[in-house]
Order: structure tokens, then sequence, then C-alpha cells
């Protein structure tokens, strides 16, 4: 950990710099990660990656808990839609999860008019996404496809 006003390196129990007496966290010259000198407004560090910004690190933090939330859905109503209607994805839909959605409804579809595999696995999934939901392990990620 590293000084966000002088860039010094500070032990994680410190709250306040020995060097510049800034408090934890409190300059924006330095990344608290690596110690690299970063540029105002700079929102991630250049040399770690490190979110700079105390207002970028806070919106992550918002919307890492939206979606840890199933995107602020009913737990019991989406484990009930995905078992009645989990091999056509609608609690995929619901969640906000529409290429999961469409490629779990085209699976179905499609592969259950073929040779019936594509249904099998697409309830395959929704047995494995009705488990996470209900244990709350479920992550909701829109860019995900299975």
């Amino acid at each position: 950990m590293y000084c966000t006003n002088c860039g010094e390196q500070m032990d994680n129990a410190q709250a306040v710099c020995t060097k510049c007496g800034f408090a934890k966290g409190t300059g924006n010259k330095y990344c608290g990660n690596c110690g690299a000198e970063v540029q105002p407004g700079q929102a991630v560090c250049t040399k770690c990656g490190c979110v700079v910004n105390e207002a970028q690190r806070q919106a992550n933090a918002a919307r890492a808990k939206a979606d840890s939330e199933l995107a602020g859905q009913d737990k019991t109503v989406l484990i009930l839609v995905a078992v009645f209607l989990g091999g056509l994805g609608i609690h995929n839909f619901m969640m906000g999860e529409t290429k999961k959605g469409v490629f779990k409804l085209v699976m179905t579809l499609v592969g259950g008019w073929i040779c019936g595999a594509g249904l099998i696995v697409s309830l395959v999934f929704t047995i494995i996404d009705i488990v996470k939901i209900a244990s709350g392990t479920y992550i909701v990620d829109p860019d995900k496809l299975v």
C-alpha cells in the first residue's frame, strides 16, 4: 500500500502517512496500490490497472452490490420462473442477461426439434442457475453467454 498523496510506501495498519501526514486514501497524486504517479482526473492507474478515482471506486462498488442482488429481482420469483420456464431462459431475461436468455431460448427451440440434446443441455444449465440463485452465489453478468 502506498500513500496517495506522496507515494511513500505505507503499512496496511497505518491510518496516516508518516512522511506527509495525509490520512490513508485522501490524496490523489499517486496510486495507492503501486505508488505510480497519476494525473488529475485519471480513473485507472496505467501501471497496475487499479481504480485511483474515489468516485469511480464507489461507483464500481455500487455496481457490484447491485449485481450481487440479482438485478433487484426477488429470489423466490426467480426460482419459480426458472423452474417452470428456465429451459426457455426467461429468468435470464428478467435479470438483464439478454444474450444468455436468447442462447437458451434458441438452444431449446432449435435443439429440441433436431435431436433433443439442446433441450437437455438447456435444462442442465437451468438446474445450475436454480442452485446458484437459491444459494445466493449467482452473479449477474449481461455480457456472459453461458
